[in-house]
Formats: structure tokens, sequence, C-alpha cells
């Protein structure tokens, strides 16, 4: 760990996040294969999990294109995606899927826990996809008084949006990029910091 951290400017804690990451997706998968008709009797069609950059609106000026911190990498997300409803002839304008997840911070600052629904579309019916979602998520963070670089919230719960693009790997692995953002449009009052989180998510299809 001290030799990767010596040649790569990579935190300790960043690699073992990253590594206990990998591991639980690769567990997420197995059990996956194996309880894949049961999780959709229950109604479960995919789950997710990955590592988010921090409040990237809000990084340092040293930051890699202005938001990429690598000191912020302490958020992991999981999200379960039920199966989408039956729009019966407009099912064409793609999936439209009831959700239910989870952002953790791991460095102190703001977690969040969202339910929502998700829509997401396949380019030309290939492999590239794009999604966005929308719903509502309750917070731990501060509605005012916080210090940096702590966020002031305004209330809880909040709107929370997210957009991502991805690709299917196979026809149940994909892969995507995700920023996620979370405030009350003004609705509780100036107060409105907002939080806003991008990273890289790995999903599985049942």
């Amino acid at each position: 760990m001290a030799l990767i951290e010596f040649c790569f400017g990579v935190s300790d804690f960043m690699v073992k996040t990253v590594l206990k990451l990998v591991v639980a997706l690769l567990l997420a998968a197995c059990a996956g294969r194996a309880v894949a008709q049961d999780s959709y009797d229950f109604g479960l069609d995919e789950v997710r999990g990955g590592l988010f950059f921090h409040s990237v609106d809000h990084a340092p000026p040293s930051a890699l294109f202005g938001l990429i911190d690598t000191s912020r990498l302490q958020d992991a997300n999981v999200e379960l995606l039920f199966r989408p409803l039956d729009l019966g002839e407009w099912n064409w304008l793609g999936e439209f899927r009831p959700h239910v997840g989870a952002t953790l911070n791991f460095g102190g600052l703001e977690s969040q826990i969202y339910a929502g629904l998700s829509w997401t579309y396949h380019i030309a019916g290939g492999p590239v996809f794009v999604e966005g979602s929308f719903g509502a998520a309750l917070h731990n963070g501060a509605a005012s008084g916080a210090v940096y670089p702590a966020r002031n919230l305004g209330c809880s719960p909040l709107f929370r949006e997210s957009a991502s693009i991805g690709y299917d790997i196979t026809e149940q692995a994909n892969i995507m990029l995700t920023v996620e953002h979370s405030s009350h449009a003004g609705l509780c009052g100036p107060t409105n910091a907002g939080i806003t989180n991008l990273g890289i998510r790995a999903g599985w299809k049942f």
C-alpha cells in the first residue's frame, strides 16, 4: 500500500476502499447468479454499486478538471432498481424503473438515502445507454452552521436527480459514469448548497 501511495499519490484509505468495492461487486455478481429468479420474483431487476467523488462542485482549485480531487473519493453508492413499468405501446420510450439507494460518505461528511424513478434508454438499441432519475433523499448533513467542507443543505428531505451514461458489457453486466445532485430548489429558504457527487458504478441485471 505504501508503494502505491508513493508512486501514484493515492492514499492508503482510497486503495483499501476500492479493493473492498471490487470484492463486494464480485460477491454480489456471484450471489446474483444464484438468486436471480427469486430476486425477479420479488421485483428486483438490477443491483448497482460504485464509488463517488464527494461534492465535486466545491472541489479545491487544484482538482483535476476542477472536479476530481482524489482526497474526496470517499462515497460508496449502492442502488436497487425494480421491474420496469409496462407502458404498453409506449415501451419504446425506454425503461421506467422505481429505485431505492444510498450514498454513504466515509469521510465524515454528508450521506443520504433516496428513492425515486429512473428512466433508461439504449441508443439505437445498442449497448450504450443514457439514464436520468428523479426522486427524494434524506440526509444526515447540516441545515445550517456547517463548517467547510461540510455543506449547509437547508432542510431534509431534498429533491434528488441523477444522470448517467453507460455501456452494457454483457446482457447482465454494465458500467456507467454517474453524477447525482440533491437540493431543495429554494423551497426551504436561501440556504441551499446542495450536494453534487460524481463517480463510476457497475450494475448487474437479474
